[in-house]
């Protein structure tokens, strides 16, 4: 008996109106085509955020990075007591001790064979007030007096210009900060091996020096006006802003009312950060007489401006949570407010605390509200003495520090600018890991 299996014929593919299912129809091929279009123009747009990302990253680097080096001078001098008395006993004592310090570096130079003429006031604009520097460190270590002792000193923006091969002898004009001739002896300090490149602290903790001297302005005044401005909104934007978010979404009836206040709300995040400034210059200096250029006026600013953010990203982590928590909480017998204090909110908890963190970085890159409280104006050359000097005397912040050393003529104060971009692109980028590392610590699945 034979196999019936073995003595049917093979089925033939199904046949369809547009032909055989094993086969490609046009329209697949269309859709399959389209499809393959779509990967293309994704890969295409990333490719190109990459490629400006990295245009931008690079750019930022390379004018940012020289402004955290300077040119510095380091000379090996020697004060003897003798010379200490005599300097101390004159009326003019920074004179005095940069008529000595004259005498040192031209037997410096004498040593190495280098035959120029100069004096203190070619000292002067080479390397500031060397006198005053002497001074002060003999007067705070008098038992270095007779002792061997290097000092690098910082030299003048526009000697570090000229070594770069940004300034020639052609551009300089003769005047108060640098004459041709003072370039004879930056000619004989490099012979004579004394000049040359350090890291520059005073960048990163230092004070705006004005206009005159852009060699030694830095940032740290800045840095802790924006962290006294922070402090301020932290503490006042988290608190509100997650109350109202907790009331919105979990106990205000739905009527036209709270429609009003949610649209309102969603208004104010899209309102440029200039018209919270206006705002704030009304209402805090004009009307609250609150001192002007305060960290005070500037965080209650970045508080108003900062609140719609978070009070958005609040009520949308607090909506992810599932209906199902709070029925089970309300199921077991808690009332309303432990279900959401107790269950909900520490659900919603990673997204507030990124919603916040994201607000602040924000806040923190404003510079448009700190125009109009007078923080631009403001030259911040001593740092606060305390808590209350820190948010009610006058300084600056990093944003506005950045766009003080951009306005100005001279072009050494780019560099900084572009330096304290860098900074303030670290305090940014810190806050955004730490938002993620928050998120994650925290996150819950169910």
């Amino acid at each position: 008996m034979t196999d019936a299996a073995t003595d049917m014929p093979e089925k033939a593919p199904a046949q369809t109106a547009h032909g055989s299912l094993l086969s490609e129809s046009p329209l697949m091929k269309k859709r399959n085509a389209a499809e393959a279009r779509f990967k293309m123009y994704g890969i295409v747009a990333i490719t190109f955020g990459l490629a400006f990302l990295i245009f931008l990253t690079f750019s930022i680097l390379r004018n940012g990075i020289p402004a955290f080096t300077h040119t510095v001078v380091n000379v090996e001098f020697t004060l003897t007591q003798e010379q200490f008395d005599e300097a101390e006993s004159k009326m003019l004592k920074t004179a005095a001790y940069t008529d000595i310090f004259v005498t040192n570096i031209t037997e410096t130079f004498q040593q190495d064979g280098l035959d120029v003429a100069f004096d203190a006031d070619t000292i002067e604009r080479l390397l500031g007030k060397v006198g005053g520097n002497l001074r002060e460190f003999y007067r705070e270590n008098p038992d270095q007096i007779g002792q061997p002792v290097t000092f690098e000193l910082s030299a003048a923006s526009r000697v570090e210009r000229y070594l770069q091969g940004k300034l020639t002898r052609d551009m300089v004009v003769d005047g108060r900060f640098l004459e041709a001739a003072d370039l004879d002896v930056v000619d004989a300090m490099v012979d004579a091996g004394i000049i040359g490149s350090a890291f520059d602290w005073n960048f990163i903790t230092g004070t705006d020096t004005g206009v005159d001297n852009p060699g030694g302005a830095g940032i740290g005044v800045s840095v802790i006006g924006s962290f006294f401005m922070m402090l301020i909104v932290l503490l006042l934007s988290l608190p509100i802003g997650v109350a109202a978010s907790i009331y919105l979404e979990e106990f205000a009836p739905k009527n036209r009312w709270t429609d009003l206040i949610e649209v309102n709300i969603s208004n104010l995040a899209a309102v440029p950060s200039i018209v919270f400034g206006i705002l704030g210059l009304a209402v805090f200096i004009q009307f609250a007489h609150l001192p002007q250029s305060a960290p005070l006026v500037g965080g209650l600013v970045l508080t108003l401006m900062t609140l719609p953010t978070i009070v958005i990203s609040t009520r949308a982590s607090l909506k992810s949570v599932p209906p199902s928590i709070r029925d089970a909480a309300l199921g077991v017998g808690a009332s309303k407010m432990q279900s959401v204090f107790h269950h909900v909110l520490p659900l919603a908890m990673p997204g507030i605390l990124t919603g916040t963190i994201i607000g602040l970085a924000q806040a923190l890159g404003e510079t448009a509200p700190l125009l109009l409280i007078g923080m631009v104006g403001y030259v911040a050359r001593e740092y606060p003495d305390g808590i209350a000097s820190g948010l009610l005397d006058p300084n600056s912040a990093m944003p506005a520090q950045i766009y003080t050393w951009a306005a100005r003529s001279d072009e050494a104060f780019f560099e900084k600018a572009w330096g304290g971009i860098i900074i303030l692109m670290i305090f940014l980028l810190t806050m955004n890991i730490i938002a993620i590392i928050l998120r994650r610590k925290f996150e819950r699945r169910w």
